[in-house]
């Protein structure tokens, strides 16, 4: 008998708990019609749903996951299928994703055992239709059944669990996290209840639950922009998502996320040692107490305050002596512990005491295990007790997509980073508090290494420094860009671009803790801002400098007619790893057809050098694969010497390879031209492009100045996520009307494609 459809409900795309109840509803009532007309009449069977539908927390473009249940009679299970052919038909006729299955009680108990996906689900499950008590009797029997085997499936869901986390990260801090997966998200959720159900901890708290609505609200949102069942939010959403929700702006969104997930995922925390204290053996009588720092005691695996400790005017120093003890120990500070020092401990006093600051460095240097310790302190407020400057960078989201983290996060990582490289510099505490304040100018107008380098200083003096440390540590956070961005932009065989960074380092000591905190930044970063050439080149630098500031004197450039042999077979081409040399007869538009060519096989330009002597012309780019893998040397090799001789269509080819590549809609930045003092170059004009990184621009620009008839010296390119700062050494000087018409082409060029 054929089946007339229900009419598909038509749901709202609003945001909030009302909108989701609403959505839910209508769902409902739709499923239960589908139900009972399908039923044609019999009795028996159940309609239950699971998962968000079976929470009530449908999202516009939620998925449902239903189970159709029967008494598990003889040929009950068949006249079910039967029954959820009728069912699933009609709901995928409808555009539903759907996750469905069809089990009697014992199936579903039996399978709850083996997956855990099912045992979760069943302690969600909701009547849609049908007999109620053959759900009730489920629900009861698959709560018993939780509890009494929690035992071995909690620390199956604790290794699922973690699985998860390191897969997906952290959602507090991440700029484009999965507000489902995520630690401290949604799924995370869904784990504390079930925690709460095997009775081994206290169910979600108030200010938990609302964390909970917060990331359900976003993900309502995020469904209604983007058209379709989506969980991260991406920097292109933020606007749109920020506007439904009605908040201030974009950076806004990123705040009530890394609120809401730090809350979630500190609960969980504490909800994950419960478990681990309620699985371990038990302990009758006397728990021992095993001293780990001056007033700070280990107790059952956490950390905890001796009962000297306990006074009614505790001294300001104490939370951060229990932190180092902590961090030092890799345990956690009980939650008791971490309430009654965010609750009594008083203001830091200026300038702090020398065990505070001993402490704060120790803090810092433990490495990996100082990452949690600090998020605890930061949750009940001792860190902005320790630094007030904290409040303005807590969640900030940063504005570069080569950046994985918040802010205060990624200041965290860096101090974290900068903990394995102590041994290289000689003074390893002005390096982990460098890495802690180096973008504490971030979210202020301005360079945030001009505007962090005296708000640093200020930090170094309330924590009771040396004059001459406080001066280091404003220098260094001052500094900490010139290393990469010099390295990556500047020609280093160029005598004035040594010249210049010697100058404004000034020393050894100073050039070696740039040196780490560079390094430390990048690791800190993401992997988008490191790459082994990007190191070669810092270590490069680093070695030009050192010699500078160890002899003060800066080597002469190497000769270009040293530097050039002549091949007996022209034009040549020669293939390393990551490097690419050309031997040509030097003509108009040579740098284009090269870096052309390299930009059809997906290589890109990392730097470009090129020498010109009695009319042969020698060029050395390093490369990189675009997107990984291993180079096609042969066929790199025939194309250059094509190219190189004008017999291979570079433009052509690429703008039917621009025309078929799908585009990204976002908006972007307009390109800028910057043009260096003449003091950046010893024979030459430095032109800096910024802009948006597109396939082809070194071909299209390279070919705008060689038209206006510029010879370039040499290139750099410094790529960070989606923005690249191309820099190109012009031979000679060019006057206001010469830098006019160039900067004119250049961003023709870099605007066309």
């Amino acid at each position: 008998m054929t089946q007339t459809s229900a009419p598909a409900p038509v749901l709202s795309t609003g945001a909030g708990a009302d909108a989701r109840a609403q959505r839910s509803e209508a769902i409902d009532e739709w499923l239960e019609k589908i139900f009972f007309k399908a039923c044609d009449g019999t009795a028996g069977a159940a309609l239950i749903a699971v998962g968000g539908l079976g929470r009530r927390e449908c999202a516009p473009r939620s998925d449902l996951d239903l189970v159709l249940l029967h008494p598990g009679g003889p040929g009950d299970e068949a006249a079910a299928d039967e029954l959820g052919s009728r069912i699933w038909y009609q709901v995928w006729d409808a555009k539903f994703a759907l996750d469905h299955s069809t089990r009697s009680p014992g199936q579903a108990l039996d399978l709850a055992r083996q997956d855990l996906k099912v045992a979760l689900g069943l302690l969600d499950a909701r009547l849609i239709a049908g007999n109620a008590e053959l759900l009730t009797g489920l629900h009861a029997a698959a709560v018993a059944q939780w509890r009494r085997e929690a035992r071995h499936l909690l620390p199956a869901l604790r290794g699922l669990t973690q699985g998860r986390w390191k897969a997906h990260g952290e959602l507090a801090f991440l700029l484009e996290g999965d507000i489902k997966e995520s630690r401290g998200g949604l799924r995370d959720f869904g784990v504390l209840r079930a925690i709460g159900f095997a009775g081994v901890a206290d169910g979600p708290r108030p200010a938990v639950r609302g964390a909970h609505r917060t990331l359900l609200d976003v993900r309502d949102t995020l469904h209604a922009v983007r058209g379709r069942r989506v969980d991260r939010l991406l920097a292109q959403d933020r606007d749109e998502v920020a506007e439904l929700l009605g908040l201030g702006d974009r950076d806004e969104v990123l705040r009530r996320i890394a609120e809401s997930a730090r809350t979630i995922a500190y609960a969980s925390d504490d909800a994950w040692r419960a478990v681990e204290r309620w699985s371990a053996p038990s302990v009758r009588g006397h728990q021992e107490r095993r001293p780990l720092a001056r007033d700070v005691v280990e107790q059952r695996g956490e950390v905890v305050l001796a009962r000297a400790a306990v006074t009614p005017r505790p001294d300001p120093s104490l939370p951060l002596r229990v932190a180092a003890a902590a961090a030092r120990a890799d345990l956690p500070i009980s939650h008791a512990t971490l309430e009654w020092l965010g609750g009594f401990t008083g203001p830091m006093p200026d300038p702090w005491p020398a065990p505070a600051r001993a402490a704060l460095l120790t803090l810092l240097g433990s490495g990996p295990t100082m990452i949690e310790v600090w998020e605890a302190c930061d949750r009940y407020g001792l860190v902005v007790n320790w630094l007030p400057e904290w409040a303005r960078v807590r969640s900030l989201p940063q504005h570069n997509p080569v950046h994985l983290f918040t802010v205060d996060r990624h200041l965290v990582e860096t101090a974290r980073e900068s903990a394995r490289l102590t041994r290289d510099v000689d003074r390893p505490d002005l390096l982990v508090l460098c890495g802690l304040l180096h973008d504490i100018g971030k979210g202020l107008p301005g360079d945030h290494s001009i505007v962090g380098a005296p708000i640093a200083a200020a930090v170094a003096e309330r924590l009771g420094l040396e004059a001459a440390d406080v001066a280091q540590v404003e220098k260094v956070v001052r500094l900490h860009l010139l290393i990469p961005d010099t390295a990556t932009r500047r020609d280093l065989s160029d005598p004035q671009t040594i010249a210049t960074v010697a100058t404004a380092v000034g020393d050894a000591s100073t050039l070696s803790l740039l040196h780490a905190l560079a390094r430390a930044d990048a690791a800190a970063t993401g992997p988008a801002a490191w790459s082994d050439w990007k190191g070669r080149l810092i270590a490069e630098l680093v070695r030009h400098v050192e010699r500078a500031l160890d002899t003060g004197v800066v080597a002469a450039p190497p000769s270009p007619a040293a530097a050039l042999t002549v091949p007996s077979r022209l034009p040549a081409v020669h293939l390393e790893t990551d490097s690419v040399s050309v031997t040509a007869p030097d003509r108009r538009g040579l740098l284009a057809a090269v870096a052309g060519c390299l930009s059809l096989h997906r290589l890109d330009v990392v730097t470009a050098d090129t020498v010109t002597v009695d009319g042969l012309a020698r060029m050395v780019c390093a490369v990189q694969p675009r997107y990984g893998g291993e180079i096609d040397r042969d066929a790199v090799t025939s194309d250059l010497r094509r190219a190189v001789m004008g017999d291979l269509p570079v433009a052509e080819r690429l703008a039917a390879r621009e025309r078929s590549t799908r585009r990204s809609g976002a908006a972007t930045a307009p390109p800028r031209v910057v043009w260096q003092p003449a003091s950046a170059a010893t024979d030459a004009t430095v032109l800096e492009l910024r802009a948006t990184d597109t396939p082809g621009l070194l071909f299209r620009v390279a070919s705008a100045l060689e038209d206006l008839g510029a010879d370039v010296r040499s290139t750099r390119i410094s790529t960070l996520g989606g923005e690249v700062v191309d820099a190109f050494y012009l031979a000679g000087e060019w006057d206001a009307a010469a830098r006019a018409r160039v900067e004119a082409a250049v961003l023709q060029a870099a605007t066309t494609s």
